[in-house]
């Protein structure tokens, strides 16, 4: 195919791994890159090899050269610039969460469906092996019957400054690692026919901002006769990316699901007998970019569009609610 022409937005901490190192796999090309300090900003595109150093956000959108918007920036900036991207005629590969509320995600969507360009939300633990093996085990019987599925999702986050933490840039533990979570339970529930439904909630408020969850948890309704649970955290004392699968004859626990370029196995147990399987030989990164270069080239299929980021977010919004904390702000560009 031919290679996309990708706009960065801000020199961010994640984009090396999920969207530089795949790029340079798949020989995609990084046209271009701005952010708010321009000497970053240089030194970044050194760095990295990216083509140019453009002065604003608006003129890596505004570029001709650029095809692609890769928005990483901090929660509460990614609905709005990604609307902004898409009403310049970008496709946009935006990070998660793409909005910070239901409304905002709808917003999203109007747009994506006026435009009709491309949107992907990078839940990139979904274009993996692993995952689809995960959906094959809860909907093929191998376990029996699914009764449950839990998910930890968490690390310790100890730096007081990160963006992270800042109600007003749509924090909180949720709408980082959590949304992993959501996402994965959405999937499976849609696998086995269902609607989820959120349950309850519990939240452990930031000290220094209670209206930020350091720590949340919820119990949904997954499909009929099958429950879900997750745990999403800043407080664990080391990361912790695990689901796990509860089915009448067996289980499976995949050990690392959202980054399973450093742990891709899976253990399936009957009773005491435990096998061992390691899926996809790639980064979960990898193969995003390149499910969203044959969604961009070849109108495929993807995981994770703009209806489904909707849909994520509906979700998002209940979780909170149930968990007693306020909606994420969200945040308006002049």
């Amino acid at each position: 195919m031919e290679p996309l022409r990708i706009g960065i937005l801000g020199a961010s901490r994640i984009a090396p791994n999920a969207l530089f190192a795949p790029a340079d796999f798949t020989r995609d090309h990084l046209v271009a890159v701005a952010a708010r300090d321009q000497g970053k900003a240089e030194a970044y595109a050194t760095e990295h090899g990216i083509a140019r150093v453009l002065s604003d956000y608006r003129a890596v959108i505004d570029d001709p050269e650029v095809e692609v918007v890769y928005n990483p920036l901090a929660n509460g900036l990614h609905g709005p610039w990604n609307i902004k991207a898409m009403r310049a005629g970008k496709h946009v590969l935006s990070e998660k969460p793409s909005a910070s509320t239901a409304a905002e995600a709808q917003r999203v969507l109007d747009v994506q469906q006026d435009t009709g360009v491309v949107f992907m939300e990078a839940f990139h633990y979904r274009y993996h092996p692993v995952m689809d093996r995960m959906v094959e085990l809860a909907t093929s019987g191998e376990i029996g019957t699914l009764s449950h599925v839990d998910i930890v999702m968490g690390f310790p986050l100890t730096r007081p400054s990160d963006p992270r933490w800042n109600f007003d840039l749509a924090g909180g533990s949720l709408m980082d690692v959590g949304c992993y979570a959501v996402h994965a339970l959405r999937t499976l529930s849609s696998a086995l026919g269902g609607t989820p439904t959120v349950i309850a909630g519990t939240a452990v408020p930031h000290e220094a901002d209670d209206r930020v969850d350091a720590e949340l948890t919820a119990d949904l309704a997954l499909a009929e006769g099958v429950t879900g649970h997750f745990r999403s955290s800043f407080l664990l004392q080391q990361m912790t990316f695990t689901l796990h699968l509860q089915g009448s004859t067996g289980s499976a626990l995949a050990h690392n699901f959202c980054q399973p370029a450093l742990d891709n196995r899976i253990t399936v147990t009957h009773g005491d007998a435990a096998t061992t399987e390691e899926h996809g030989d790639r980064s979960s990164y990898t193969y995003q970019l390149e499910a969203f270069a044959r969604q961009v080239r070849q109108g495929a299929p993807s995981h994770s569009d703009a209806e489904d980021a909707l849909a994520q977010a509906i979700v998002m919004d209940a979780c909170y609610t149930a968990a007693g904390l306020p909606l994420r702000p969200e945040t308006s560009l002049l």
